[in-house]
């Protein structure tokens, strides 16, 4: 046991799902009593877990007195904070699944968080150090969680995709190497629409870290620039960019190359050679790289790692070409910067598929594209007023669908020969489909009935 786990003698995990779910398993295998709360309907393929586990759960609602008892109280992260249930736990230590998972582990810990590209960046970092032969997990925000991988084995290396949601529930957790994208403007519905509070949540990722620690962001990032200003602790700083001015001891991309300036052994690469293209993963790549360097793998293991990586699905994933127009689904893009980079990409005539649950956008930085590469906006979504509000008179035609089989006839009606017709989404899915997988997945369906 480390100097944080306090003899909690009754634990109670808010949220059945694969953070909870995961929290629970690794609580119970440790020798806690453990007790599940979810508010909604515990998953099948969860409560198997919880049952064969011998751990009490409950659904379909909090029961306060149980709830009341607990001295530790880890919350999932789709658990806001101001939850009325939280008010019954008024004595409790509440931590998130992430905080809980670190006391049990002595691996190195990266950390990756930031508004776009963490999960890419996760999943490149994790097959960098896979091909170098690490013993390596990659968990978090993406797959299956840091606690549930924990329950079952331990690992010398955890590559962490990490939410807001997640770091607000961090008290100790220190990752020996952490990862900040970039911070736009998400989420901020559980921020009292504050950017700075939000901003502020990403950077607790290096709240704990030490001088013995890295720090890897991008130097292009306005608002990522103006929290270092602030920053308390002191781990190595490492940047990238897309200036050799501004990442000079780190890394930058420019004249159709990639530099790794990282002692010893400096390097680079052709953007022709990398896997991902695209400015957006110019980024990503770097951020991945340096991370590998820092490490210290192979040159030659990070090049060709970069140059044969698959693509996470959902992420500017290619479907399919019918009657010659190309479908791309973005699905995972679910604020309006990751829609600008997917917009951005394309020199070919765009009939974009947008909308959903908005969390406070800003469409205005999107109108430049919009007007120069989009045809028509086919809406998907239960309120698609502030669409309609700000691309009106921008394209030739706004159009409002309520499924994804209806958008992508819509969309193939408008489109000709060698348009793109793109989902992405800028918004939340969860007004019309469960997940951003089921609203790729179900897109992907329509597109190869069409």
């Amino acid at each position: 046991m480390t100097k944080h786990q306090n003899i909690y003698t009754n634990i109670v995990v808010l949220g059945g799902g694969e953070s909870g779910t995961g929290a629970a398993l690794l609580a119970a295998r440790k020798g806690y009593k453990v007790f599940v709360s979810e508010y909604a309907q515990i998953k099948p393929e969860f409560k198997k877990i919880l049952s064969e586990n011998g751990i009490a759960f409950e659904e379909g609602g909090h029961s306060a007195e149980i709830v009341s008892k607990a001295g530790l109280v880890i919350k999932s992260p789709g658990i806001s904070d101001r939850a009325p249930i939280l008010q019954e736990v008024a004595g409790a230590d509440i931590i998130s699944e992430i905080e809980f998972a670190s006391w049990f582990t002595k691996a190195k810990i990266i950390g990756i968080t930031g508004s776009n590209g963490k999960t890419t960046t996760t999943l490149l970092t994790g097959h960098i150090m896979k091909k170098a032969g690490l013993d390596v997990c990659v968990a978090g925000n993406v797959g299956t969680s840091f606690a549930a991988n924990l329950a079952h084995s331990d690992h010398d290396y955890f590559v962490l995709e990490l939410s807001s949601f997640q770091l607000d529930g961090i008290v100790h957790f220190r990752p020996d190497i952490a990862i900040i994208t970039n911070i736009t403007p998400d989420h901020l519905d559980r921020y009292d629409y504050s950017f700075e509070a939000y901003a502020k949540s990403k950077f607790r990722i290096c709240m704990n870290q030490t001088v013995d620690d890295a720090l890897v962001y991008c130097a292009d990032d306005a608002a990522t620039m103006q929290m270092l200003g602030s920053l308390n602790t002191h781990p190595q700083r490492i940047a990238f960019s897309s200036s050799p001015t501004t990442a000079s001891t780190g890394g930058y991309f420019s004249d159709n190359q990639l530099f790794f300036n990282i002692n010893p052994n400096p390097f680079t690469m052709t953007i022709e050679e990398l896997a991902l293209q695209g400015r957006h993963n110019m980024y990503n790549t770097l951020a991945a790289g340096l991370t590998a360097k820092i490490i210290g793998i192979r040159n030659e293991t990070i090049k060709q790692s970069m140059s044969d990586y698959q693509n996470v699905a959902h992420r500017l994933e290619y479907v399919a070409n019918v009657h010659g127009v190309s479908f791309y689904n973005d699905s995972k893009a679910t604020n309006v910067n990751s829609t600008w980079y997917a917009l951005e990409y394309f020199n070919r005539p765009i009939i974009w598929i947008a909308g959903g649950v908005d969390k406070g956008n800003d469409y205005s930085k999107l109108v430049p594209l919009v007007r120069q590469k989009v045809k028509a906006i086919v809406c998907l979504g239960t309120d698609n007023q502030k669409l309609h509000e700000v691309f009106e008179g921008k394209v030739e035609t706004i159009v409002n669908t309520d499924s994804a089989e209806q958008a992508v006839g819509v969309a193939a009606l408008l489109a000709a020969k060698n348009d793109i017709v793109l989902l992405s989404p800028a918004c939340a899915s969860f007004d019309l489909f469960e997940n951003y997988e089921d609203r790729g997945n179900q897109f992907k369906m329509a597109v190869k009935s069409l």
